[in-house]
């Protein structure tokens, strides 16, 4: 059955590295902000400006809507030249104005965050950044802006990591690559002619644990994103698939399948050492660790099909959450300990849905038909999953809050196993 499975997420077609972002479903009651474009001085970089950037991050995350600039009946860049009346027959809910000014070699940036009904400030802040990286500059901003109005932090400075195949002299060519949230800055961090699968992001966002085949057979493997140094660190007999590593950054969770049946690991990193925490005769695979670092979610076929179970600790007995349909795989637990995301059939189709831990509540949050591999936005109002649109294979990004969705395909071919990173302070 696991080998099944691995050949069903092999199946891919050509892509390329970049992604594009396709915004496909927004929602009626999106709060309204004006993102008036920043004054500018000095020779700043051409391209993407930074209010625009910002005006992107905000409509992406399902919770906003923006005014476009054309629209707007003034281009105020400091408090003291707003005029309030303006913007509330506009029908803005809340105001960013800013200045962007050329500093030698970097760029410095001063921005505001008005509250159109109250008229008062509510953020101001100055930041700086090299004049090449503009873009890290924006993120931050919208992370700002974000946690202002939602108490919420953003995760707009936060990457993702995913993979692609392509067709190199008519062999298949795997790439492992990070990028932005919107699909921007795409880098390659690893090409193979074998499947790579799974990545995983480190607590400190420096290394990602991924399976590759790149021997013949499944490996775990930690890359240190900094250097490139890569460490093969679980190659046994048989299965070697599913890491997730504990809150601390110092053990992995692993399904391993060295003693004949497929069964959870803990390996500690520094030493190599091996804990098993599952024992069945069914297939207990993907594993994750709950928020409070000390249970553990994953998928066992133990009841006679696969569905979600929970250990409590180590040493607990397993108790089964999901009861909603014949199919539930591949928990993936939010940051706050509210909710566990899976993928779940229902009718033939496999969507992503959710169970609230403390009532036991089902939601199913998609629309889409073959959904796969979950990862929650390190706030947790956010989720990207790989899906089918029009017979390729997107990245789809949809607000748990609103049900509002972006997508980003791959430019040519398929694009899938997403991973969001953590928020790094």
């Amino acid at each position: 059955m696991v080998w099944s499975l691995l050949l069903v997420l092999l199946a891919a077609m050509p892509a390329q590295a970049e992604l594009l972002i396709r915004i496909t479903e927004g929602v009626e009651s999106a709060i309204p902000v004006a993102v008036v474009p920043f004054k500018e001085s000095g020779s700043l970089p051409a391209g993407d400006k930074v209010s625009d950037i910002v005006r992107t991050d905000l409509n992406i995350s399902g919770e906003f809507s923006t005014l476009a600039p054309e629209k707007m009946l003034s281009l105020p860049s400091r408090g003291d030249e707003v005029y309030f009346r303006d913007w509330r027959l506009l029908g803005q809910r809340y105001l960013l104005v800013g200045e962007i000014r050329q500093l030698a070699d970097r760029a410095s940036v001063r921005f505001e965050l008005f509250d159109v009904t109250s008229e008062k400030r509510i953020l101001g802040e100055t930041a700086g950044a090299p004049l090449n990286n503009l873009r890290s500059l924006a993120h931050h901003i919208s992370d700002k802006v974000y946690e202002a109005i939602t108490g919420v932090p953003g995760v707009f400075s936060t990457r993702l990591a995913y993979v692609t195949l392509q067709s190199a002299n008519g062999k298949p060519l795997y790439k492992l690559q990070v990028s932005d949230v919107d699909g921007k800055r795409s880098r390659v961090r690893l090409e193979s002619d074998e499947p790579i699968l799974s990545p995983a992001w480190s607590p400190d966002g420096r290394r990602l644990a991924y399976v590759s085949f790149e021997t013949g057979k499944p490996a775990v493997y930690i890359h240190e994103l900094a250097s490139g140094q890569r460490t093969r660190i679980a190659s046994f007999p048989g299965l070697n698939s599913a890491p997730a590593w504990s809150p601390d950054g110092r053990s992995l969770l692993l399904t391993l399948s060295k003693d004949g049946n497929a069964e959870i690991y803990k390996m500690d990193i520094a030493s190599r050492s091996l804990s098993r925490l599952t024992e069945h005769w069914s297939i207990d695979t993907e594993a994750s660790w709950a928020a409070d670092g000390e249970g553990l979610f994953f998928t066992s076929d133990r009841s006679g099909g696969p569905q979600i179970y929970y250990k409590e600790s180590e040493r607990a007995e397993p108790r089964r959450i999901t009861f909603g349909s014949r199919y539930n795989a591949r928990p993936r637990p939010s940051a706050d300990g509210k909710f566990v995301y899976y993928v779940h059939q229902h009718n033939g189709a496999f969507q992503i849905a959710r169970t609230n831990l403390e009532t036991g509540q089902e939601t199913v949050l998609t629309r889409t038909q073959l959904d796969e591999s979950p990862s929650v936005s390190p706030n947790g109002r956010m989720l990207i999953y790989a899906t089918k649109q029009g017979g390729q294979s997107v990245l789809t990004v949809i607000s748990s809050e609103s049900g509002a969705s972006y997508t980003l395909p791959a430019s040519e071919g398929d694009v899938r196993e997403p991973a969001w990173s953590p928020i790094i302070r």
